[in-house]
């Protein structure tokens, strides 16, 4: 097995969650060459040999055989990626807003160089989705893929379900934690949940869907009245990540809060944890759960990913391979939901097929009822912008 030298980019938290677990793991036959960083005056626990600033010092470097790629920029991401892969040199990368933007394009080219990409660690923290989707569910019939993919959303929902904290000491709490970001937008809009699923979605069913044409929806406007609610039921709410299949020929995929109750699985992840439900035609359906944050939990899907390089593991993409041009994404389900609005002009925005439940008072109001997942997609900015919770009851029509 040849010794591999990587050329790392970024020493962030994961930057250094790597490192540490290299330094600690005596059968890798792997060493750090170079470290390429954007801050120069910033104070680190290396001496400044081990760092540069040009990212040509790890792209052209002949001794630099492998590039780990663990920066926040998804733009910067791709430019090193696409680079160091028309250069020959294996990848791995944790970014996972670049990978799904631009999956379908890394795909080809690795096929075309021949250099592989992976990237373990965008997708399910420590837990080993997309191998699993890859390896050992690569002949078995799919018929969906869910659960909780975003640790941050997480973690706050279980503080106010289980501490019964108010929502902007959950987020504080998970931002002192590193679980979540200054600006925790991206995980809380559920923007995060959409890129991994996106990801897991290809793996599963070779089909490539952009980002704009999934709907997602998450839990910024989340109030008491939706908590109070839900545990009337005996319910938690959890925000879910969905690729389903519809029929032979289509899928969808979707990210939105979720009512759960005592009997899923979900219900019991908590904190910074994931958990995700594979079902399956012949296996029927399993879960897996594991830490979705923090230097070590990432840190050790990055370590994975090494190793399988030494081996020259390589995805190969079987499900779009075998389902080319047959399976398509789609939108034409008719999903219950719950929704919970202030204003009767953002009611406006929905266009129901038929309405179950329905409460007014002069604090708050809701309706449970019936709606194509087509109309969410078509109105999914202007119902991002109004003051209302969505929440679908895990009813799939």
């Amino acid at each position: 097995m040849e010794h591999i030298n990587i050329g790392l980019f970024g020493y962030g938290i994961v930057g250094h969650g790597v490192r540490h677990i290299i330094e600690h793991t005596k059968s890798l036959n792997v060493s750090i060459e170079k470290i390429c960083v954007k801050q120069k005056d910033k104070a680190r626990d290396l001496s400044m040999d081990h760092f540069t600033f040009d990212k040509n010092d790890l792209l052209d470097n002949p001794k630099v055989n492998l590039i780990v790629e663990v920066i926040d920029d998804a733009d910067a991401a791709y430019h090193i990626v696409t680079e160091a892969l028309k250069k020959g040199k294996n990848v791995i990368t944790a970014n996972k807003k670049m990978v799904a933007e631009h999956l379908e394009e890394l795909m080809l080219l690795q096929f075309e160089t021949g250099a592989h990409l992976l990237y373990e660690a965008s997708t399910g923290g420590s837990i080993p989705i997309i191998r699993n989707l890859e390896e050992y569910y690569d002949n078995d019939l799919l018929l969906s893929v869910h659960g909780i993919l975003n640790s941050s959303t997480n973690y706050v929902l279980s503080r106010l379900f289980v501490d019964n904290l108010d929502y902007d000491i959950a987020i504080k709490q998970a931002q002192d934690l590193g679980y979540a970001e200054s600006n925790p937008d991206l995980d809380i809009w559920g923007y995060d949940a959409l890129y991994k699923l996106i990801i897991m979605a290809a793996h599963a069913y070779g089909v490539f869907a952009k980002p704009s044409q999934v709907f997602n929806h998450g839990i910024q406007n989340i109030s008491t009245y939706d908590i109070q609610y839900a545990r009337e039921k005996t319910w938690k709410i959890k925000q879910i990540a969905t690729v389903r299949k519809l029929d032979d020929d289509s899928i969808t995929l979707f990210v939105m809060p979720q009512f759960t109750d005592e009997d899923d699985s979900l219900s019991y992840v908590h904190n910074e944890y994931n958990g995700l439900y594979v079902e399956a035609a012949f296996s029927d359906k399993q879960f897996f759960q594991g830490k979705g944050a923090g230097a070590y939990p990432t840190g050790s899907c990055v370590i994975s990913d090494i190793s399988a390089s030494s081996y020259d593991y390589k995805y190969e993409y079987k499900k779009y391979l075998q389902n080319k041009n047959t399976i398509t994404y789609a939108n034409d389900m008719v999903m219950e939901v719950y929704l919970r609005y202030y204003s009767k002009r953002n009611l406006a925005l929905f266009e129901f097929e038929e309405i179950s439940a329905r409460f007014e008072s002069e604090e708050y109001n809701y309706v449970i009822g019936l709606i194509n997942l087509n109309k969410l997609v078509e109105m999914k900015d202007q119902i991002n912008k109004a003051d209302v919770l969505l929440v679908s009851t895990g009813k799939y029509f």
